[in-house]
C-alpha cells in the first residue's frame, strides 16, 4: 500500500529538506538546495527510484509512534518488536561546508537487530552511482554527485542489489549513528561532523529559535510548528521562502494538476511576513523583505509570479517519465511554466509587503521606493489588461476581481506611504485617481447585485475563494453588506464538510484539465480571519479547531484536504498552509493572550 501524503515528517537545513515516512525511510532528499534533483526519490517513483530506510530487522510497517523534540526539529521515530524497543533520530543539522543527514540508532530496551537499507539514485531516482569503500567510507559518485556513508561505531557493510546494507544490533543505552554527505564530485570530502554533537546542538539551536516566539496563548504548540516549518522551507544563504519542499504530490490521487512547488511566490510575500512580524521574527521577515527587493528588481514589466531560490527567473518546465508519480499520480514535473504568466496582484503584494515593512520598522534603503515608483509607473498602464489570476489557472487570461483589488491595493499603499513621508517623490494626484477608478471599476463590473456577492471575474457567476480577502486587505470594511453577502455566498457555494475550495468545482471551464482538487487549506483559513473580521468569532474559532484538527500526527499541512476520502493532498508541507494557520491564530487569540 502506497504511504498517504500524511505519514511523512520533513526535517532539513535551511538548504534543504528530507521527507521520512512512518516506516522509517527517508523517501525524498534533493541535495544541495531544495530544487536541485532528488538522490532519494521513492516519494514519487519506487524503491528503485532510491530511498533509505532504518527499521528493525523483519518489520516491515509503521512505527509505533513518532514525535518531534518539543520546539524543534529534530525527529524521534520508535518501534517496538518482541525483543525490545528502539528509536530513530534524524535530522540535518545546521549546514557549515556540506549538506549533512544524520541518523541515530538508539536501544531503549531489550536486544534488537535493526537493518538500514539504503539506495542511493542520482538525477530524481534515474542514475544508479558507482559505489566503492575509502577510509572506512561508502563513497557513491556518479556526475557531479558524491555521497559519503559512514557510522559511528562502523558497522559492516556489503552491497545488494544495486543497494547499501547493514545490519547490528542495539541493547539498551547503546547507540550507532550513521552520517550521510553529499559535495561536488570534483570537490575534497568535506570536513567530518560528530553526530551525537550536531544532535546536542542542533536541539539546543531550535528550541533558542523556537523561545523567540512572542505568542504565547492557546494551540501554542501548533503554531510554534508551523514557524519551525516555516524556518525549515527557508534558504538561509538569500532569506527566500520555498512554496513546499516538494514536486508534484497530487491535487488529486491519480490525477494530472501535479506541479513543482520548490521555488518562492511573490503572492505569499505580505502574509508570510505578517506572521513572522506578529510572531516575533523580525530577522526573518527582514530576510524574506530583501529578498523579495532583489528578485523583483528590474523592469516592473518582468516582474513575475516565482522566482529561485536566489531569485533565478528561468524555471523551465519538464516531465520525467521514468517515475510513475505519488501513488500512480503522473505525469512527476520539474520546474513551473507558471512562471511566464501575468498575474497583476503580485504588484499588489510586493507594494503591500514593502508598505507593511515600513510600518513594522524593519530598515528602509532609498532604493525601494524608487522599486515602488517604478511598480506604479508600470501598473497605470497596465491594470485594465486581464490576466491568468491568482490561482495560476492555464486558460484564458481574464479580469480577475482579485487581481482586480491587488491592483487597488498597490494604489493605495503607494498613496498611503506618500502621505505618511512628504519627503518621497511620485504621482500622489495620480496615484488616488488610479485607486479611485479601480475601485469604482469592481464595484460595477465584479459585483453581482442579484446574488449580494463579488464575482471571480467581470461578468461570471463563479466563486473565488480570494474574494474573501476583501476586507482583509482594506478593499471594503468588514461591515458592508457587499462583503457579508460574499463570505456567505463563498461558504455556501464553495464549501465542502465545513472546508472552503478555491473556485467551482466545474475546474474544466477554467483550466481544461480534467479532474478535480481538495478543499484548499487556506482558504479555509482566510474564511475564518472573515468571518472574525465580521463578527462571528465563535464559528471562526470552531473552523480554526476543525482546519487545526487536519494537521498529521507531527503538526504539518499539505496545501489541501479531501473530506471525502479524509486525506491530506498537494505539496508538503506547503508553506501557504502553515502561514495561513499563523495569521489566523494571532488573530482569533492574540487579543486574548495580551488580556
Amino acid at each position: 500500500m502506497h504511504p498517504r501524503i500524511e505519514d511523512y515528517a520533513v526535517i532539513g537545513d535551511e538548504q534543504t529538506a528530507a521527507l521520512v515516512g512512518m516506516d522509517g525511510s527517508v523517501d525524498w532528499l534533493c541535495l544541495p538546495r531544495f530544487d536541485s534533483a532528488a538522490c532519494f526519490a521513492r516519494l514519487l517513483g519506487g524503491d528503485e527510484n532510491g530511498h533509505w530506510r532504518i527499521a528493525p530487522t523483519g518489520h516491515e510497517g509503521a512505527c509505533a509512534r513518532r514525535a518531534y523534540r518539543p520546539d524543534t526539529l529534530v525527529l524521534d521515530t520508535e518501534w517496538e518488536t518482541d525483543e525490545g524497543s528502539v528509536r530513530v533520530t534524524d535530522l540535518m543539522p545546521q549546514r557549515d561546508v556540506a549538506p549533512d543527514l544524520v541518523r541515530v540508532v538508539e536501544g531503549l530496551s531489550g536486544r534488537v537487530t535493526v537493518r538500514s537499507t539504503l539506495r542511493l539514485r542520482f538525477d530524481y531516482g534515474s542514475i544508479v552511482p558507482w559505489m566503492r569503500r575509502s577510509d572506512g567510507h561508502r563513497v557513491a559518485v556518479a556526475g557531479p554527485d558524491s555521497v559519503w556513508l559512514r557510522s559511528e561505531p562502523a558497522v559492516p557493510t556489503w552491497g545488494e542489489h544495486f543497494g547499501t546494507h547493514s545490519e547490528f544490533t542495539v541493547e539498551a543505552g547503546e547507540k550507532v549513528a550513521f552520517v550521510l554527505t553529499w559535495h561536488p564530485s570534483h570537490e575534497p570530502r568535506p570536513p567530518l561532523v560528530d553526530p551525537y554533537e550536531a544532535l546536542r546542538v542542533s536541539v539546543a539551536d531550535w528550541r533558542a529559535w523556537s523561545s523567540r516566539c512572542r505568542y504565547d496563548g492557546p494551540h501554542r504548540d501548533i503554531v510554534v510548528r508551523s514557524l519551525i516549518t516555516l524556518k525549515a522551507l527557508t534558504y538561509a544563504p538569500t532569506g527566500g521562502i520555498v512554496a513546499a519542499a516538494t514536486t508534484s504530490l497530487p491535487e488529486e490521487v491519480g490525477g494530472v494538476r501535479n506541479w513543482d512547488y520548490r521555488y518562492c511566490w511573490l503572492r505569499d510575500s505580505t502574509l508570510t511576513l505578517g506572521a513572522l512580524l506578529a510572531a516575533g521574527y523580525h530577522e526573518e521577515a527582514e530576510a524574506w523583505r530583501n529578498w523579495l527587493v532583489r528578485a523583483a528588481a528590474g523592469d516592473p514589466a518582468d516582474l513575475q509570479i516565482m522566482y529561485g531560490l536566489a531569485g533565478e527567473r528561468r524555471l523551465p518546465e519538464y516531465e520525467l517519465p521514468w517515475l510513475s508519480g505519488f501513488a500512480g499520480s503522473a505525469p512527476v514535473r520539474i520546474g513551473n511554466a507558471a512562471v511566464n504568466q501575468l498575474q497583476l496582484d503580485v504588484y499588489g503584494e510586493v507594494m503591500d509587503s514593502l508598505a507593511l515593512g515600513r510600518l513594522a520598522g524593519l530598515s528602509v534603503e532609498p532604493h525601494m521606493w524608487s522599486l515602488q515608483c517604478a511598480l506604479m509607473d508600470f501598473l497605470v498602464s497596465a491594470w485594465q489588461q486581464p490576466d491568468e489570476g491568482l490561482w495560476e489557472v492555464r486558460g484564458e487570461r481574464r479580469h480577475f476581481v482579485h487581481s482586480k483589488v491587488m491592483v487597488w491595493v498597490a494604489a493605495d499603499r503607494a498613496v498611503r506611504t506618500r502621505e505618511a513621508d512628504p519627503s518621497l517623490h511620485g504621482d500622489l494626484d495620480g496615484w488616488r485617481a488610479m485607486r479611485d477608478e479601480v475601485h469604482r471599476e469592481v464595484c460595477e463590473k465584479g459585483y453581482d447585485p442579484e446574488r449580494n456577492t463579488f464575482t471571480q471575474s467581470y461578468g461570471s457567476r463563479e466563486l473565488d475563494a480570494s474574494l474573501l480577502l476583501i476586507p482583509r486587505v482594506g478593499f471594503l470594511p468588514p461591515d458592508d453588506p457587499r462583503v457579508l453577502g460574499t463570505i456567505d455566498a463563498i461558504r455556501d457555494g464553495l464549501g465542502h464538510s465545513g472546508f472552503v475550495r478555491r473556485y467551482s468545482s466545474e475546474r474544466t471551464d477554467v483550466d481544461g484539465l480534467p479532474g478535480d482538487e481538495g478543499t484548499f487549506l487556506v482558504c479555509s483559513f482566510w474564511l475564518a480571519d472573515a468571518l472574525h473580521m465580521t463578527g462571528r468569532t465563535k464559528e471562526a474559532r470552531e473552523l480554526f479547531e476543525r482546519l487545526a484538527g487536519l494537521a498529521n500526527d507531527v503538526g504539518l499541512l499539505a496545501e489541501e484536504y479531501d473530506p471525502v476520502a479524509g486525506r491530506l493532498l498537494g505539496n508538503f508541507p506547503q508553506a501557504f498552509s502553515h502561514i495561513g494557520l499563523v495569521n489566523t491564530a494571532l488573530a482569533l487569540f492574540g487579543d486574548e493572550e495580551a488580556g
